[in-house]
């Protein structure tokens, strides 16, 4: 089992005392730190700018969004980091969902399996700089032949800067069972959100259905799952589960149209269904404290590690037994740094 150090997206302010999480990380055996981004804060810029005070931490995204750079201005800007951090860069990448992909970004969310997999392929050709990339694909194609004010005189290139990595790892963000199993058909790792090890066997399906594929990329022996993980050590478990309370109600309720919210398909599928309609439908009625009130304890609690330190230590068992190779742990405050590199 590795620890990730999971710094999220940015809400109305930076984020304070990050220099030392990553200072409290590193000397704590962490593996990686990843950032994130949803209309706010991106990927990129605080991953360099805190990134270059480490030494040894792998630099992630979790997740850098499709909608947000062309395959190539993504592919560059893995490039540029990996040599800057001195081969320490991981690729994340996810679909978002169709509020952020149509309403902040101005594209179409159309069939985002079929645009991951043109969009890794794009990066994926970058990054071995063999030729110049052409890509025939319809969602990104290289170079752009027709179409509104094309000129057609688009010019097949291949990147300037030699990677200092043609093999990068590129982990998927993945919710639903076609999006998982494609993850491990064409990626590194799986980048899990609300994970809960008691559904560890239908996840297992997914996964094995994907490395099962012709041409799968790898298999279970060298597939890396990092599940994002809140961690709380605390006699006080009840104080624990109200403060992230909250976050769940937002994501169920409020993170996602009516019509398609990923996180509460999720939620859905963890036996959840009556209770995700009723925050939704709360949500969406502006009632924000009755949702709040709706979400039960053990809704928050399966997605966390919470308790005393030999309680924590058992949990971590139980996640490592299901199969997650990295805990990417949402702490803000040194102390529980420290302590989770002294329980893994």
């Amino acid at each position: 089992m590795k620890l990730g150090l999971q710094l999220g997206y940015w809400s109305a302010q930076p984020p304070v005392g990050v220099p030392e999480l990553l200072r409290a990380a590193e000397e704590s055996g962490f593996d990686s730190v990843f950032t994130a981004e949803s209309w706010g804060s991106d990927t990129y810029t605080p991953l360099a700018w805190w990134g270059a005070s480490t030494t040894t931490l792998r630099l992630g995204t979790a997740v850098s969004q499709l909608s947000a750079r062309p395959p190539t201005t993504l592919a560059m800007a893995a490039l540029t980091l990996d040599h800057l951090s001195g081969g320490r860069h991981i690729i994340g990448l996810g679909v978002s969902g169709p509020q952020v992909v149509e309403g902040w970004y101005g594209q179409s969310f159309a069939k985002p399996l079929a645009r991951t997999r043109e969009y890794v392929q794009v990066v994926r050709d970058v990054l071995a700089r063999e030729s110049a990339v052409v890509n025939d694909g319809p969602h990104y194609p290289l170079p752009l032949r027709d179409g509104p004010g094309v000129v057609g005189l688009g010019k097949p290139l291949k990147p300037i800067v030699h990677p200092l990595r043609a093999d990068m790892p590129i982990w998927l963000g993945a919710e639903g069972p076609k999006n998982v199993a494609q993850t491990a058909e064409i990626a590194d790792g799986w980048l899990a959100i609300f994970y809960t090890p008691r559904l560890a066997g239908m996840y297992d399906e997914w996964l094995d259905e994907g490395f099962a594929r012709p041409g799968a990329r790898r298999s279970r022996a060298d597939f890396e799952i990092s599940a994002t993980v809140q961690c709380v050590i605390t006699d006080d478990v009840d104080a624990a589960i109200d403060r992230y309370r909250p976050s769940t109600a937002l994501y169920v309720g409020g993170m996602g149209a009516e019509e398609k919210n990923f996180h509460a398909d999720l939620y859905r599928r963890m036996g959840y269904g009556q209770v995700v309609d009723d925050i939704g439908r709360l949500f969406r009625a502006g009632r924000k404290d009755e949702a709040l009130a709706a979400v039960p304890d053990e809704m928050v609690r399966e997605t966390m590690l919470v308790g005393t330190a030999d309680e924590v230590r058992g949990q971590i068992k139980v996640w490592e037994d299901a199969g997650v190779t990295t805990l990417m742990v949402t702490a803000r405050d040194v102390e529980t740094v420290r302590a989770m590199g002294e329980l893994v």
